[in-house]
Order: structure tokens, then C-alpha cells, then sequence
């Protein structure tokens, strides 16, 4: 209730039932007046009455007009109307206008909070939504990406599998081709080496061509043998020799050396005519070489101009 609504009082049970009863009593007083005013033969005397409350009250008696003796009435019996017990009315609790202000303030402030709570949590359910949606399609993306470079790197793998068979074939080939033109190379080496070993022994065996002579042509000496210079010179150089042959070392590879004398014995140069393939072999018999001058003299008491050795690791 505001303000603005008028006061109304609330409607008495059994109102409408109270003021039907009162008027039948009322009637029937006036229908009993009636009969015995016509009873009497008198004038019929207007009753005024004005009800101030719902209780039914009983008339006072007129007075009585001067009337000429009569024969005395009857004596009328009158009836006691039914007492109306008027219940009391029920005043409603009327509440004061700050309160009932209040209580609606208070009930719509009590309705926002709900509302806005559960607004609050249907933003968070559709934000849970939304980022179970995000992280959803974060997995499926990191899925595919990984099925992506699991399917590259197998890829990978077929062709580096592939390039390292061809890698291994292309070996095998290069290495049978070379292992094939080193056994001929070996094979070739030792026919000339063999050649010329049997050229050298038979120059040695047979004479040295060049002597000490005076001036710078040296002069041609042939049909002079002489076996034991030859030994001689090859057991001087070898016993100059310093090397460890390594263990284990496959074949016995020759080092070829040219050697130029001067008269006098000594080396006026060192050609390398033929590598062993040991580097430290070569190096060793060219300081040998080196080590043993002056050289000695021959049967004919001159120093060959020039001699070519041939040295191995294996037989020193």
C-alpha cells in the first residue's frame, strides 16, 4: 500500500446477513404496531426512528393521547427481537509508508542481485565454453601439426636412408675401383721395378759408367765389373738407415733413389726416382744416403758419377 491509495475497510464477514436480519425484525415490529393500533381503533401514528449503529434497539413508547375511556385492550405481549451480536471488526495491520518503502526498496535491490549474479555466471559458464572451445582447437592444431612432422620426418628418414645406401654403393664402387687400379698399379710397379732391379744389377755387375776425371766431362768406362762395390755401397747406406718399420704392414714397398757423386766421393745430388708410399721410409734413406759420404772408390780407384738404390722397410 502507498500513499497514493485511499484507506478501505476490509469487508466484516457476515455483514450483508446482520443487516437482513434487522430488517426483518423491523418489519415485523411495525406490522405487530400496525395490527394493534387497528386493533384499538386508533389513529395510526407515524414512528420515526434513525438507526445510529447496527444494534437493534427498541423504540420508546409515545405517549398516549387523551382519548375518551375505551373498553381496556388486550394486553399486547410484546417480543423480544433477537439480539444482532455484531462481531468486531478486524482492523488490518497497517504498515507505515517508510517501512513498506523500504521492504520494496529491499526486495527489488534482492531481485537485481539475483539477476545480476545470474548473469554473472552465465558470462563465466559462456567464457568456460569458450575457452574449453580455444584449448580444443589448440590440441587439435598441435595434433595435426605434430601428424605433419611426423609424416615429414619419416620422409626424411626414407630419403636420407635412401641417399646414404647410394652413398655406400658409390663407396663400395670407388673403393673396388680403386683397390683394382692400386693391385694394377702394384702389379705394374713391380714388372718395373723388376726391370729395372735386373737393369741395375747388371750395370753395377758389369761396370759404372762415369769416373772422377779431370774436367767436367766425366768419362765412360764400360766391361769393368765389379759385384762387391755395389754390396759395399748398400750395406753403408742401410746401416745409416734409421726407421721402425710399423707392425703389421701389409707388403714390402720399395723407395727408388738416384744418387750423384762427385770425384772425391761426395753426394752432388739426391733424386727420389720412386716413392715407397712411407713418407717417413723415403725421408729416412734419403738422409742415409746423405749420412754415408763420402762414398768409397771403386776397383779401378775412381768414384762412380752416379748409382741408383733401391731400399724396403722389411729388409733393413
Amino acid at each position: 500500500m502507498t500513499d497514493a491509495t485511499p484507506y478501505t475497510v476490509p469487508k466484516e464477514p457476515g455483514r450483508w446477513r446482520a443487516i437482513t436480519l434487522a430488517a426483518l425484525v423491523h418489519l415485523a415490529l411495525l406490522v405487530f404496531l400496525w395490527i394493534g393500533i387497528r386493533w384499538q381503533n386508533e389513529t395510526p401514528v407515524t414512528i420515526e426512528a434513525e438507526v445510529w449503529s447496527p444494534q437493534v434497539r427498541e423504540a420508546a413508547p409515545l405517549p398516549e393521547p387523551p382519548t375518551e375511556p375505551q373498553p381496556e385492550p388486550q394486553p399486547v405481549i410484546k417480543e423480544t427481537p433477537p439480539q444482532v451480536i455484531e462481531r468486531p471488526v478486524e482492523k488490518p495491520e497497517l504498515k507505515q509508508p517508510d517501512i513498506a518503502l523500504e521492504q520494496e526498496k529491499k526486495r527489488k535491490a534482492e531481485l537485481e542481485k539475483k539477476r545480476l549474479e545470474e548473469q554473472r555466471l552465465a558470462e563465466l559458464k559462456e567464457k568456460k565454453r569458450l575457452e574449453e572451445q580455444r584449448l580444443a582447437e589448440l590440441k587439435e592444431k598441435k595434433r595435426l601439426e605434430e601428424e605433419r612432422l611426423a609424416q615429414l620426418k619419416q620422409k626424411q628418414d626414407a630419403e636420407d636412408k635412401r641417399l646414404e645406401k647410394e652413398k655406400s654403393e658409390k663407396a663400395a664402387l670407388a673403393k673396388k675401383a680403386a683397390e683394382d687400379k692400386k693391385r694394377k698399379q702394384d702389379e705394374a710397379d713391380a714388372k718395373l721395378l723388376a726391370k729395372m732391379r735386373d737393369e741395375d744389377m747388371r750395370r753395377i755387375t758389369g761396370g759404372v759408367t762415369g769416373t772422377g776425371g779431370s774436367g767436367d766431362a766425366p768419362k765412360s768406362q764400360g766391361g769393368r765389373g765389379d759385384g762387391s762395390y755395389a754390396q759395399r755401397v748398400a750395406a753403408k747406406i742401410k746401416s745409416n738407415i734409421t726407421f721402425n718399420t710399423p707392425e703389421g704392414m701389409d707388403g714390402n714397398p720399395a723407395a727408388e733413389f738416384e744418387v750423384n757423386l762427385l770425384p772425391d766421393g761426395s753426394v752432388a745430388g739426391i733424386r727420389k726416382r720412386k716413392s715407397s708410399g712411407i713418407p717417413g721410409f723415403d725421408e729416412a734413406v734419403g738422409r742415409a744416403i746423405e749420412k754415408s759420404q763420402p762414398y768409397p772408390k771403386d776397383k779401378t780407384g775412381s768414384v762412380p758419377s752416379s748409382f741408383i738404390g733401391i731400399h724396403k722397410p722389411k729388409d733393413q
